[in-house]
């Protein structure tokens, strides 16, 4: 650690070897808070760099509870948080109505840090048991489409540095880690970012990863198309800024994306898309994140066609039936 430590006040780059290395520590308990905390704030104010954050993600895979779902070659989609947007949820909503569109997605979260209602809390409301075993987890993939891995029964290297995190009371590292550590290992995942520099380092880690990734960013701030204006696309493939109109949707209000001051609430503007009752621009916002989710698997696909494919999830009822087999399964 003292190697480490002199290397980031030196304003050296870490290696992805010592990044993996130090969470194995950590969750070993080979190193107090003082350090932890030390190397949490150097890294926040030198900026991390790509290797850095993989070696980190590398370690809290190895270090948690993987789950094997390779066969299936599973999309997730996700958002990492923190854009103070309080939307409902969107991107949960987005991957059942990719479930109902065929294609396995395994989506990993929790509860809310910023927002009224994360993942977690809004599965929690329909009386979803949690669970890691892995049994239970493919046959929610095989019977519905859909798995939902609850992260603090997969992260053990995120419980470890937790107490020095809640100590420090600022954003450091690990808040960029959420979406790399799905414990699947998904091959595919449609990231919602909250700014264009996290859009440039997650496309160098997905790179590095070689997973198949769409990042998406909201212009004027969301972590995920909101379709308040204009937003930025960057895939494999493609790097693009989209307007709502070139997906023939009209621009949605910020007010209409509100998702709620409490769970109860949040769950019911949940239920209301998946139900097809919703105002237009919630409905909207849905589909147009499942169809680049949709673009993600299906390259050869044009947007346009892929959105065909979100809509006819959604409003034929398939959406729907995912997350009522789910609720059934889980229960």
């Amino acid at each position: 650690m003292k190697q480490i430590l002199t290397q980031i006040t030196n304003g050296e780059v870490l290696t992805r070897e010592q990044t993996r290395q130090f969470i194995h520590g950590v969750v070993d308990g080979q190193y107090n808070d003082v350090q932890v905390s030390a190397l949490l704030t150097g890294l926040i104010m030198r900026g991390i760099k790509v290797n850095e954050l993989l070696g980190l993600r590398d370690g809290l895979i190895e270090t948690g509870n993987p789950v094997d779902f390779s066969p299936y070659r599973v999309m997730d989609i996700v958002g990492t948080g923190g854009d103070h947007k309080n939307t409902f949820n969107i991107s949960t909503c987005a991957c059942l109505v990719v479930a109902g569109a065929g294609y396995k997605v395994a989506k990993h979260g929790n509860y809310a840090a910023t927002s009224t209602s994360g993942a977690s809390n809004v599965m929690e409301q329909h009386g979803v048991r949690f669970t890691s075993d892995a049994g239970q987890l493919r046959r929610n993939l095989e019977e519905c489409n859909f798995a939902y891995l609850h992260a603090p029964l997969f992260a053990c290297g995120m419980k470890a540095v937790a107490p020095v995190r809640k100590m420090l009371q600022i954003p450091t590292c690990f808040n960029l880690l959420g979406p790399l550590v799905n414990p699947c290992r998904p091959a595919y995942q449609l990231l919602g970012v909250a700014n264009l520099n996290q859009m440039r380092l997650y496309s160098s880690v997905y790179e590095k990863l070689g997973v198949g990734y769409g990042i998406v960013n909201s212009i004027d701030g969301y972590d995920e198309i909101s379709l308040t204006g204009d937003f930025k696309v960057k895939t494999t493939t493609m790097e693009k800024i989209f307007r709502p109109e070139d997906l023939g949707l009209p621009a949605a209000r910020p007010e209409e994306l509100f998702g709620g001051t409490t769970v109860e609430e949040a769950a019911g503007i949940f239920d209301s898309v998946l139900e097809n009752r919703s105002t237009e621009s919630r409905k909207n916002v849905v589909l147009a994140n499942a169809a680049f989710a949709i673009k993600v698997i299906e390259r050869d696909k044009d947007i346009a066609e892929c959105l065909s494919i979100a809509r006819e999830s959604l409003e034929g009822g398939r959406a729907l039936a995912c997350l009522k087999k789910y609720v059934e399964l889980n229960n």
